[in-house]
């Protein structure tokens, strides 16, 4: 079965070029969406027959690579030669994140059938999001660096692509460009820490790196710079503090769009990547403790600003941006296994609620504003419970699926050798604002008095397409934190071999909490339910309060609002600089005076030879007779006188 494993890859690379060569000339919309879904659904059961037939397997036998060719092969002029290979690596993490890409992508087209049945661009859409899913298994299944950084940028491109998708609006292809242009610095430093890693280790292969990795203490200072080098990737194309800024423009791609980027694809790759190098982390501390505070800071940071958001695709990009710090927190405290289960958790709720808010908004007649809704759970009573479902998940209210494994998540930053009771603060802080802000909009948009004109709006429920995958989505969103339970997680057990070296190195591998754990997981639980009634209390029954509120901090709401001015100081400390230095100096010096003036001024010089030269030819003969006879006296003279 393993040697069937890039088939998983190449069943949607095939349904990109059938549909990136032919989708034009399909007039059966159908046809596209069946190829487009149909082409995902088959990597997801390829995926989960291997998966199952891994289950058989003893733990310490699960891991192969299946090679398919050579891509690269140099030597580098020293003792070392770069030999890069198209291989997959089939291991417990691979075939994990390979189930959630697979099969909440799958889920995703299907609800795209629907969602975009009256879009011109049927056919391109479908094709964009086939080669979405290609990089991300390129990604999660490489067995090498280069291999990995392939589907990475991949990703980048078809976030451009999807997010620009309606490119005739300017707004969608400002933030599609803004998109691409800060993963680009992310990048950069991903990119440096290859380089590194390669003049370290002499191999891109991640069995020779990790191996050789193993042997270093910790603490060594290059590990230091390789992970930190990293590490900045992935909060570039995880979307942490300071390089978040382009994921809530992200929401002006289509809805689905957000569901696939922000759930199972690539906002999830930086935490992927930091879980897959954790043998590298873990010879880092100071990294390690770098990156639990950016993730603590991102969460809090985020579910501030979530507070008093209106438009409902912006309010879950920022709890996104939040849910990825805590995965974050949970890799810098060297719990690589909550980190991932919580992406897996989260991958299920976050696709609920995305999907349920494209819901709302097909509604709504593409309406946004929580405020202008209201009173909608009458007309939408499938999207109102299973985004009910997501909402009570991701506030981590037990016994639902979020739940677990932040709970997990605090748990560890709190006992962890590389934890702290403040680490735990601050993720219970941002656990708080996550159940008061999406209870919030739970609130606003589907219950209390009707905010829209039904002359005008008619909401309607959303076709079957669109609600099957909701329905099984709550599902998993109720039932998925079950693999996780605390002393008895099947999902760690699974994870164990793959991250049993770092653990080692950390000396953190142990779960053992007893009264105390119980007794902060009763604690975190009543503030999220705090949190919840809070929210349902206030936009229920005490309107006003919230108004009052904003009146009277209002410099704090401001703020608040306008997302603490961020991409107000970016433009200005960033962009307008480099816009002024790009005019003036490298277009007007450079550009026009340098290469423009050299071209131009070489052709002036050109040009007044050309007008002393052209006063020869005048056409008069008695003018050409003078110059032969000058020209023969001439040559006389120097032959007399020679």
């Amino acid at each position: 079965m393993y040697s069937y494993a890039p088939l998983i890859i190449v069943f949607p690379l095939i349904g990109f070029l059938v549909l990136g060569l032919f989708g034009s000339r399909m007039k059966n919309k159908k046809l596209i969406g069946v190829i487009g879904s149909g082409t995902v659904g088959l990597s997801f059961f390829l995926a989960l027959a291997l998966f199952i037939q891994m289950l058989g397997i003893e733990p310490g036998q699960r891991k192969q690579s299946v090679e398919l060719f050579t891509w690269l092969s140099t030597f580098t002029g020293s003792s070392n030669s770069l030999t890069v290979n198209v291989a997959y690596q089939i291991d417990q993490l691979s075939i994990l994140m390979t189930l959630i890409v697979t099969g909440v992508g799958f889920l995703i087209h299907i609800y795209s059938i629907g969602y975009m049945h009256n879009d011109t661009g049927f056919w391109r859409f479908f094709a964009y999001m086939n080669l979405f899913i290609f990089a991300m298994l390129n990604l999660v299944l490489a067995d090498n660096f280069l291999l990995m950084f392939l589907g990475w940028e991949g990703v980048g491109l078809c976030s451009y692509l999807l997010i620009g998708f309606w490119y005739e609006k300017k707004f969608t292809g400002d933030a599609a460009k803004k998109a691409f242009i800060v993963n680009r610095v992310g990048d950069f430093g991903f990119i440096l820490g290859m380089l590194l890693i390669f003049s370290t280790f002499g191999s891109l292969n991640f069995s020779t790196v990790f191996n050789s990795a193993s042997l270093l203490s910790v603490g060594n200072t290059t590990a230091l710079w390789i992970t930190m080098l990293l590490f900045i990737g992935a909060m570039g194309k995880s979307a942490q503090i300071p390089l978040y800024v382009w994921l809530p423009d992200a929401m002006a791609g289509p809805t689905p769009v957000s569901a696939l980027i922000h759930a199972a694809t690539m906002v999830t790759a930086g935490v992927y990547m930091v879980a897959r190098c954790s043998i590298l982390f873990a010879l880092a501390p100071v990294t390690m403790e770098f990156i639990a505070i950016v993730g603590a800071v991102t969460a809090v940071f985020a579910a501030t600003i979530g507070l008093v958001q209106n438009d409902i695709k912006k309010i879950l990009a920022y709890s996104t941006i939040s849910q990825l710090g805590y995965m974050f927190l949970a890799m810098g405290v060297a719990a690589f296994s909550a980190g991932i289960f919580h992406l897996m958790t989260h991958a299920f709720f976050k696709a609920l609620l995305f999907l349920g808010s494209g819901a709302v908004i097909h509604a709504m007649h593409d309406e946004q504003d929580i405020q202008k809704m209201g009173g909608l759970k009458k007309y939408l009573p499938v999207t109102y419970k299973t985004f009910l479902i997501g909402a009570i998940a991701i506030a981590g209210i037990p016994p639902f699926a979020g739940f677990f494994s932040k709970d997990e998540i605090l748990w560890r930053a709190f006992s962890s050798e590389q934890g702290s009771p403040v680490l735990w603060l601050l993720g219970v802080f941002g656990a708080a604002m996550t159940a008061f802000y999406m209870f919030r909009l739970v609130t606003l948009t589907f219950e209390g008095e009707k905010r829209f004109d039904p002359h005008r709006v008619h909401p309607h429920e959303a076709p079957k397409t669109m609600t099957m995958p909701l329905i099984i989505l709550a599902i998993l969103s109720i039932v998925g934190g079950f693999v996780g339970i605390p002393h008895a997680s099947v999902i760690e057990n699974w994870l164990e071999p793959v991250f049993s070296p770092a653990q080692y190195k950390l000396l953190s591998g142990e779960h053992t909490g007893g009264l105390m754990e119980y007794l902060l997981m009763f604690v975190s639980v009543a503030i999220a339910v705090s949190g919840t009634y809070a929210a349902r209390w206030i936009y229920l029954q005490r309107a006003e309060l919230a108004v009052s509120l904003a009146r009277r901090y209002p410099r704090i709401y401001r703020t608040l609002l306008n997302k603490y001015y961020v991409d107000e100081i970016y433009d200005a400390v960033v962009v307008a600089p480099t816009v002024k230095i790009s005019n003036d100096i490298l277009w007007k010096a450079i550009d026009v005076t340098m290469i423009d003036g050299s071209v131009n001024g070489s052709a002036k010089i050109i040009n007044g030879i050309g007008k002393i030269l052209r006063k020869i030819q005048t056409g008069i003969a008695q003018s050409y007779a003078v110059v032969f006879i000058g020209g023969i006296l001439f040559v006389i003279t120097w032959l007399l006188l020679r």
